[in-house]
């Protein structure tokens, strides 16, 4: 995912975050705290991830956006010393379970399956510049691999969540960035850098699972990126390189986001499931990583400083 070049952060201690209305960062302009908590007063928890810490906000709380939750690799008993430097860089920090698990994956090979009240590591494993994952049925997990020179990245792997790091099956996915199971339509849907895949479920009940390729579906322009559904909805949202598209999962075609279809360097996309309202980053300058959290319906920006976020999910129940 990224090229690190630079300082260590300021660490943020579990403190309320200063934070701005204004696009694009700046100070803490007057008024602006009575429009945020105006605005997330029925919002669900944000979680958010991009460097070694994995952390949530509580963002309707009395005295504005609050962290109520972290998690760094580093602090955990129960994964191997040798694991630990492997989440420098998480990119995902998805909820898992009803909100009760999240699941985490760095660019530095680390993945890991999360208790959401205890921090416990779950599951733990390496895949290659693992950008995103997902539960699958039958207790495994399907992680999206991207590309690593001289490694074994550019792959879909299914691991078993019984044994730490047991590799059951892979495919082929070139510069992997996304997976999202499909509940309904029984689809693995998984996100490459120059099209959108589909699996289905081969032999699960045996020793020897498989991944069947039912569709290849070529995106609109190259640079797949981040892959996640909209709650309640057929729809997938989609980024690419320099727009931001909704998949149809009945139809199998693609149309631009109607609220972010120019936007460029577009991280993550996630719309609340209780509210409606979207959550999303884009890189900023030259940076993989970015201090501001924009949100629309109501539109808002939060500003983190100090912070290189990189992917934000609303927490809660999604309806997939």
């Amino acid at each position: 995912m990224h090229r690190i070049i630079g300082v260590f952060l300021v660490i943020i201690g579990l403190a309320v975050f200063r934070f701005s209305t204004v696009s694009g960062g700046g100070g803490d302009p007057a008024g602006a705290r009575g429009e945020i908590q105006s605005a997330f007063e029925n919002a669900d928890e944000l979680i958010l991830c991009g460097w070694d810490e994995v952390f949530v906000l509580n963002l309707s709380g009395p005295g504005g956006p609050v962290k109520v939750w972290s998690w760094k690799a580093v602090e955990r008993e129960e994964l191997p010393d040798s694991m630990k430097s492997m989440f420098e860089t998480t990119d995902e920090c998805k909820p898992a379970d009803r909100g009760r698990k999240l699941i985490v994956t760095s660019s530095g090979g680390g993945v890991a399956l999360l208790e959401r009240e205890t921090g416990k590591v779950l599951f733990y494993g390496k895949a290659d510049n693992a950008h995103s994952a997902e539960l699958l049925p039958g207790n495994r997990l399907a992680v999206a691999a991207s590309h690593k020179p001289g490694g074994r990245g550019d792959r879909l792997i299914v691991f078993d969540l019984d044994v730490p790091g047991k590799e059951l099956t892979s495919a082929e996915l070139p510069w992997g960035h996304g997976a999202v199971w499909d509940e309904k339509r029984q689809i693995l849907w998984a996100l490459a850098d120059q099209d959108l895949r589909a699996y289905k479920l081969k032999d699960w009940d045996t020793d020897h699972p498989a991944l069947q390729r039912v569709w290849i579906i070529e995106l609109p322009e190259g640079g797949g990126h981040d892959l996640y559904p909209v709650p309640g909805t057929a729809w997938l949202s989609v980024s690419t390189s320099r727009h931001c598209w909704l998949f149809d999962r009945d139809k199998r075609s693609f149309k631009l986001h109607p609220d972010l279809a120019d936007k460029r360097g577009v991280k993550c996309i996630s719309v609340n499931p209780s509210t409606g309202q979207l959550a999303w980053i884009e890189a900023e300058g030259e940076n993989w990583w970015a201090q501001n959290v924009h949100f629309l319906h109501p539109e808002h920006t939060l500003y983190l400083p100090g912070e290189h976020l990189y992917k934000a999910r609303w927490n809660g129940v999604v309806k997939r």
